[in-house]
């Protein structure tokens, strides 16, 4: 029993590392995690390219505020506080919803975090999503992670399963909501709903495994370090489906006073956005989804309002977000500095455990 305990991290939260890695030593370096490595191409490796490509995107919608000018005043009069409001306190609760999903995959892979920890480590590793290439916020998480002795494959699992899960999600909201919102969209995104029955199927822990593992193969990194418990998936779907609801319901907000409150709103707001976001974190070279997904939330809100409303709702959509994202990494800034270092504390005359050195 002495021997069981003496190979158990006491962190300073109080919290043991429950389930310690079983797998072969396989250690992700940050050196494996450089975005040169994991990018999917050539292409997007390029900095210059990456650089155009978002100049291009702030180039058009910079042209297209400036083509509509007077549309697009007369949309943003239209804009009340009070919606402006409701839509930030839906996006804070939504991200935070995601963070509580992320946190509840990492505890079922052995490492329950304490909440502040986990504000921290979630939303102080996001920001990196805003800069150029594909894995700094997966890489800032991983490193974050580490001042709490947290093995890096281990958060870079639970990392990966959470993006995994939220987009699968989204597209399965994606194709149940749009549909219903008009006989004209069940006709235009037919191919949404086509695809719903598999994203279902994707949701299975066993099937996001495989997938997960066929691309860190095609990338050359190792394998996820072990399957998500069915129990563990449930619990993140059911938060990450929450998160999604306040994210449409963000949506509604701005949309709905250019196309009224209905429930077709909702489906329309909750699917669009939903549409949206997959497609903007699908195409990976624009940090953040920067472009991609305010063009396509402009094109799937064309048949309900006119192109300078959709535009003034893709850029508030945009800028709340943004200040969701900043809000959420300053408190977990200002947990960082009030809580000071949270290295673990390891018991008198026991070996510290291999989470306290290079894990893997």
């Amino acid at each position: 029993m002495r021997a069981a305990a003496a190979s158990q991290a006491v962190y300073a939260s109080g919290v043991p590392d429950s389930r310690p890695d079983r797998r072969p030593d396989r250690r992700l370096s940050p050196a494996r995690l450089a975005p040169a490595q994991l990018a999917p191409t050539r292409l997007a490796q390029s900095r210059w390219l990456r650089a155009g490509l978002l100049a291009v995107a702030a180039g058009l919608a910079v042209y297209g505020l400036a083509s509509q000018w007077p549309q697009v005043h007369a949309a943003l009069a239209k804009l009340a506080v009070y919606d402006v409001v409701g839509a930030a306190v839906c996006v804070l609760a939504g991200l935070g919803s995601m963070m509580v999903a992320w946190r509840a995959l990492l505890a079922d892979l052995g490492s329950p975090l304490p909440l502040p920890a986990a504000i921290r480590v979630m939303f102080v590793g996001q920001l990196g999503k805003y800069v150029p290439g594909a894995v700094w916020a997966l890489a800032a998480q991983v490193e974050l992670a580490r001042d709490y002795d947290i093995p890096r494959r281990r958060s870079a699992t639970a990392s990966l399963v959470g993006m995994a899960t939220t987009l699968v999600v989204a597209l399965i909201v994606a194709g149940v909501m749009l549909p219903l919102t008009s006989q004209h969209a069940a006709r235009h995104y037919w191919w949404v709903l086509a695809i719903t029955p598999v994203a279902v199927v994707c949701l299975h822990p066993k099937i996001i495994e495989v997938g997960l593992n066929l691309a860190l193969r095609v990338l050359r990194q190792p394998p996820l370090e072990e399957l998500v418990s069915g129990a563990g998936m449930a619990r993140a779907l059911a938060w990450t489906t929450l998160g999604w609801l306040c994210f449409g319901a963000h949506a509604w907000f701005l949309i709905s006073v250019f196309a009224g409150a209905s429930p077709h709103v909702f489906a329309l707001s909750l699917g669009g956005y939903a549409l949206a976001w997959s497609v903007g974190f699908l195409i990976v070279f624009f940090p953040g989804g920067i472009g991609p997904r305010e063009i396509a939330l402009v094109a799937v809100l064309a048949p309900v309002m006119s192109s300078a409303s959709a535009l003034v709702v893709a850029l508030a959509s945009r800028v709340v977000m943004t200040i969701g994202d900043l809000f959420w990494a300053g408190i977990g800034l200002a947990v960082g500095r009030a809580r000071g270092s949270r290295r673990p504390v390891a018991a008198p005359d026991k070996q510290p455990s291999t989470a306290q050195g290079p894990t893997p």
